[in-house]
């Protein structure tokens, strides 16, 4: 899973409250699921209920689909690939991995769910970080081919065509589970709430006075510090970058978001991105296929479709911020070398 450092400016901890929230302590509760801590906060009365639920959504979603867990729904899916089985799954299991394929013929080359014998091969499973040797680096990315996973959402059911393919949602898992968790908290009488699922944040509704909530974007070279500001309102922000997990190795940084195109590290000429949508499941994807793919195939992307906006941080100190968001940000790190522009359409 893709893992964000849960101090400070852990994002929604710059959302703020105003006098009317602070008098009223908000329904809340902090827990570790997905690899990561993760936290959720009601605003509203009668909060409490709400706050639980959405954590037994969290953690009903984190037995479904995590790869290392042996019992998972999508544990079994990979124990059977290659025997031509057709796994039946949970019918939102289907659903996510539909949404993932979908998003892999979009962006071909940059985004790949059936990345994670590469993942592997790399030691970002277990922890045993290495630069593989390249007949292992090969045989891994010999595997890697969303087009062999077969999705069949009538019959909630799917299957990997070749042997020793294996599918990681590490990419799409969060913005799944934070679209589930928001709908359990609006059935429980949320309507101003905080969802933090590791860094991947939903602003449900607004602060009690009506106000956006201010959600700040981490500085990828300086996690202590905000890159930029956001006013959110019913959407979520996911960040992607290389500074999230990562090892060094004869001098060299290697970081977690491979590129299925190479089988290496992404080289795109990026430091993080983050997607602002309504969408969850596509702002988590695209933070990571855009990371890949660069700052001019992202800002071609985000110029082809009105669903989503940016904030992109390059390798050179430049944030692009896409004009959708040009209201309600501010910049935050001009005093640490970053220069800022708008995007335009």
């Amino acid at each position: 899973m893709k893992r964000f450092l849960p101090f400070l400016l852990s994002i929604v901890l710059l959302a703020g409250c105003t006098p009317q929230q602070a008098a009223t302590e908000p329904a809340q509760v902090q827990f570790f699921a997905m690899d990561t801590l993760m936290s959720i906060r009601v605003y509203n009365e009668g909060g409490e209920d709400a706050v639980q639920a959405a954590r037994q959504e969290v953690e009903r979603l984190d037995k479904l689909l995590s790869r290392t867990d042996a019992d998972s729904t999508i544990s079994a899916l990979n124990s059977h690939a290659g025997d031509g089985t057709m796994v039946s799954l949970e019918p939102e299991v289907t659903q996510l991995l539909s949404f993932a394929k979908s998003v892999s013929e979009l962006l071909p080359g940059d985004f790949d769910i059936t990345i994670a014998p590469v993942m592997d091969a790399w030691g970002f499973t277990t922890e045993e970080r290495h630069v593989p040797s390249e007949e292992a680096l090969s045989a891994a990315m010999a595997l890697v081919d969303s087009s062999l996973l077969t999705v069949d959402e009538s019959a909630s059911a799917a299957r990997l065509e070749r042997a020793g393919m294996e599918v990681d949602l590490g990419a799409i898992a969060k913005g799944f589970t934070a679209a589930q968790a928001e709908a359990v908290l609006r059935e429980n009488g949320a309507t101003s709430a905080l969802l933090d699922l590791g860094g991947n944040v939903t602003a449900i509704g607004s602060k009690l006075d009506g106000t956006a909530w201010q959600v700040a974007v981490k500085d990828p070279q300086n996690t202590d510090e905000a890159l930029c500001v956001l006013s959110l309102t019913d959407q979520t922000a996911s960040t992607s970058g290389g500074y999230e997990r990562y090892f060094e190795e004869d001098g060299v940084t290697y970081h977690h978001i491979i590129d299925p195109k190479t089988g290496y590290p992404a080289d795109s000429g990026l430091r993080s991105v983050t997607v602002i949508s309504s969408n969850h499941m596509l702002a988590d994807a695209l933070s990571t296929a855009l990371f890949v793919a660069g700052p001019e195939e992202a800002l071609d992307f985000w110029r082809s479709r009105d669903d989503f906006e940016l904030v992109l941080c390059t390798d050179d100190n430049r944030v692009i911020v896409t004009e959708g968001l040009e209201a309600g940000y501010r910049p935050a790190g001009e005093d640490r070398g970053y220069t800022y522009e708008i995007a335009r359409r």
